[in-house]
């Protein structure tokens, strides 16, 4: 026979596999879940996706070329984290654009990195991208080399390297902190064309402020996904950007029923209901 108090912790247990008060978070979680999927599946069945023109991205063409009419490197820094950072593997995607680029062009990339497992994630993507420009035997394991995990040392050298070998166009993309004003000040002392992309926000500042084109945060994903041409990075980009306009559209709505209500504007029944619905889903 169950006792009131085995039957109470029963119900207990039951009553906390599901929180009303998540009930927006949920709906949240499924309808960007969806959107994603949805794009994703588009996406590998070859329909065609738009994405808008990232002026950085133009400019790589530009800057590399530039390292071969002046016949200097192109120096390429991937942050100074591990490959466990998202922002590290978009700047390695970003890598194997820059790196055929200046196959194609005959020109010398070094990458100096942090993190010894970065450095093995350079060779392998600047060696498949001058394989794949048919350069194979322009490419040198050499340049792209480990410096050191401490923050202030591995700057040292890069910011002394960059002085002595004078790179004539410079990339940023990675997860940065103190040291990206020092690298963007010193590129832009040596008057190198400079490219930077991280999702920091407190070091766009500093590279907005000293290099010539940056990539602001998503745009930053974006550039990779794009870069890539993989269907299940640009669908799940796409699919990203469906449920922000949805979000966006519950917002306006929000926004338009509140100022009626707080107005005192005579409503029906049925824009009462909505109002409700509409704070409910937004989870005010």
């Amino acid at each position: 026979m169950v006792s009131a108090e085995d039957a109470a912790a029963a119900g207990a247990t039951t009553a906390s596999l599901f929180t009303p008060g998540k009930l927006p978070l949920a709906v949240a979680i499924i309808v960007t879940s969806g959107c994603i999927i949805a794009w994703m599946l588009q996406a590998r069945a070859g329909a065609a996706m738009y994405l808008r023109r990232i002026p950085a991205l133009d400019a790589v063409t530009n800057a590399v070329g530039r390292s071969t009419e002046m016949g200097r490197p192109v120096l390429f820094i991937a942050g100074i984290q591990d490959m466990d950072n998202i922002q590290t593997v978009a700047g390695i995607t970003v890598l194997s654009h820059v790196a055929k680029t200046t196959a194609e062009y005959d020109a010398t990339i070094e990458v100096p990195t942090s993190r010894s497992l970065v450095m093995e994630a350079a060779r392998e993507a600047v060696r498949g991208s001058y394989q794949a420009a048919g350069r194979f035997d322009a490419y040198n394991a050499d340049a792209i080399r480990y410096i050191t995990d401490e923050q202030f040392g591995f700057v040292a050298s890069v910011s002394g390297q960059m002085v002595r070998e004078k790179p004539a166009a410079c990339f940023y993309m990675g997860c940065f902190f103190a040291e990206s004003l020092i690298l963007a000040e010193t590129g832009n002392s040596i008057g190198a064309i400079q490219i930077a992309g991280t999702a920091e926000s407190s070091q766009l500042p500093f590279f907005v402020a000293a290099c010539d084109y940056t990539l602001i945060g998503e745009e930053f994903m974006a550039a990779s996904a794009y870069l890539s041409g993989a269907p299940d990075q640009i669908g799940s980009l796409k699919g990203q950007d469906a449920a922000k306009v949805i979000v966006a559209t519950l917002i306006l709505l929000g926004v338009v029923l509140a100022t009626i209500a707080a107005l005192n504007v005579p409503q029906s029944e049925a824009v009462s209901r909505v109002l409700e619905s509409v704070k409910g889903a937004l989870g005010s």
